[in-house]
């Protein structure tokens, strides 16, 4: 498809990268109704926690299923704006957390990582066996949105439900984006959520002395060192270089084949070269790349009631319709 032109011009300040990012992560306030949980049980003896509102209106059948991103869950004011934008519009949200992501720790070893598009693949037969929807849409958030890409692209069975998808700050390869997030300009969010993740691996330790120690996590020094330790073993990786080449979901663009929008800021500084992939849509019938000048991660701030980001969103799914 054509590359997308888009038209987003962001208010003052937040033509800055960092100012959209940091604001729209941390201090956008959304007000929502409160979610109503749904534990599922996984294949292999594990669980997720799924978050949904319903709309108010009985029809028609339509669904979106959101995914979080890298340390995000449900709550995080970039899921919650993106539920509002699809509610208000009279859609029916799921709101998937993560293995290990919601308030309970996860039963197995293994939590989740950008590449486990088995667990949404998971999420889609629960929903299919409500035999509730007739359309369903996906959005996902920078870890997640390449969890999204990945799934639509594999060699994989998929409900025909399915109508399109979008995906926001997409980290399509995942060595590339590491290596952003690696600069020194981006210090403060490495750190972050190298601070993150190792809370969560300290509380795994505690779970699973025999498989992974508080000295080992303390030791690691950055989020590749984590992927190292971690996310690699703990999920079929040899290490981290074979995680980010195997789980990038710029390996899976050519298979995608339903309707697709990716929206990656050209001032995001956690995104590579590599994570604009201009030939592949240039290239697919299926895949719509679009790259505003500005909106840094996931941070397309308006003065509106909506994100630039959600109301695009919810414009390219209803246009599907």
């Amino acid at each position: 498809m054509p590359i997308v032109k888009g038209n987003y011009s962001p208010p003052g300040i937040f033509k800055n990268g960092d100012a959209s990012t940091i604001y729209a992560a941390t201090l956008r306030k959304v007000d929502l109704p409160g979610y109503k949980r749904e534990r599922i049980e996984t294949s292999d003896g594990d669980f997720l926690d799924l978050d949904w509102i319903l709309k108010q209106k009985d029809d028609p059948n339509n669904l979106v299923i959101l995914l979080h991103g890298l340390a995000g869950k449900t709550d995080r004011p970039y899921m919650k704006g993106m539920v509002k934008a699809f509610n208000d519009n009279n859609w029916d949200i799921l709101a998937m957390n993560f293995r290990g992501c919601s308030e309970d720790l996860n039963r197995r070893f293994r939590s989740y990582h950008a590449g486990a598009s088995d667990d949404l693949a998971q999420v889609m037969t629960h929903v299919l066996s409500l035999d509730r929807y007739d359309k369903i849409a996906l959005v996902g958030f920078s870890l997640g949105g390449n969890m999204l890409m990945k799934y639509l692209g594999e060699n994989r069975s998929r409900p025909e439900q399915i109508i399109g998808a979008v995906g926001i700050s997409v980290p399509c390869d995942l060595a590339g984006s590491l290596g952003a997030i690696n600069k020194m300009r981006n210090f403060v969010y490495s750190k972050r959520f190298e601070l993150n993740l190792k809370q969560h691996l300290y509380d795994r330790a505690e779970k699973f002395p025999e498989r992974i120690s508080k000295k080992d996590i303390s030791a690691c020094k950055s989020l590749r060192d984590i992927d190292d330790l971690y996310t690699s073993r703990a999920h079929g990786f040899k290490d981290a270089s074979e995680y980010y080449r195997e789980a990038s979901a710029k390996n899976f663009l050519d298979g995608i084949n339903v309707p697709t929008l990716m929206i990656n800021a050209g001032n995001d500084s956690f995104l590579s070269e590599k994570c604009y992939p201009y030939n592949a849509a240039k290239d697919s019938e299926y895949l719509h790349l679009e790259v505003p000048a500005y909106g840094g991660h996931v941070g397309f701030v308006t003065n509106n009631a909506y994100y630039y980001h959600e109301q695009r969103a919810v414009n390219f799914i209803e246009s599907l319709l």
